[in-house]
């Protein structure tokens, strides 16, 4: 009776995708990035300066667009390189590759900022499902997806002692009226943040975690505490 009642309320969607998109990716990725940084900023000792920002920047758009090409979401957002790549044997393919791109962005006074950024591709199926009869999703149901998504992957990745500051989730909902750079500017507006943050700790004052851009509570989307994902069982099952 609780799966069919899970099924019809599809609220198994998202924290399907949240799971599989930490146990298959990012807790794969992201406890070797800082590693990827320190290289990257030997070379490069201008562009990554502040340690704060080494971390992988996730977009989450609630609307579930997400862009392939980066730079034609926003013309602000330019490609520069790739850290470097991690090969691993995964699920019977030998050699598969996992890496990551650097991009530089252009704020509104000109100044460049850098750091490693993508989309949560999980949404990409969120989208397609919404497009397809048999998953019968309609556009609000994929917008609660989205939101019970990002919150089920926050309260993972706060539960993941390895992953601890290798990430940033950077929720948003794009404005009704087409804005040409407002993707850069979300990214920029989480940059100043950590850069501020590295300061205060320099100066001895207390660090605290910025907030984001669309934090958990302006979702508005209640969530029990029995559906928020549980921990994985250690007992061998």
């Amino acid at each position: 009776e609780m799966s069919e009642m899970s099924e019809r309320s599809k609220q198994n969607v998202a924290h399907g995708l949240a799971w599989s998109y930490y146990v298959g990716y990012l807790k794969i990725v992201l406890p070797r990035l800082k590693k990827s940084m320190e290289e990257f900023s030997r070379v490069n000792p201008n562009l990554l300066a502040c340690r704060k920002t080494w971390k992988l920047h996730i977009l989450i758009p609630l609307s579930c667009d997400v862009y392939d090409d980066l730079e034609k979401a926003d013309s602000n957002i330019q490609y520069m390189t790739d850290l470097t790549e991690t090969t691993l044997a995964r699920a019977g393919t030998k050699k598969r590759v996992y890496k990551h791109s650097i991009y530089a962005i252009r704020d509104e006074e000109n100044q460049l900022w850098h750091c490693a950024v993508e989309y949560a591709t999980p949404l990409q199926s969120l989208y397609a499902m919404s497009q397809d009869e048999c998953a019968a999703f309609s556009r609000e149901e994929r917008l609660e997806q989205a939101k019970l998504f990002y919150r089920s992957l926050e309260e993972i990745l706060k539960g993941s002692k390895e992953c601890a500051d290798t990430y940033q989730l950077i929720a948003y909902e794009e404005p009704e009226e087409a804005e040409s750079h407002f993707l850069s500017r979300e990214i920029v507006w989480h940059l100043r943040q950590e850069h501020r943050e590295e300061v205060a700790v320099q100066a001895g004052i207390p660090p605290h975690s910025p907030c984001t851009a669309l934090d958990s509570a302006e979702l508005n989307l209640q969530i029990s505490v029995s559906d928020l994902p549980q921990p994985l069982r250690t007992d061998g099952f």
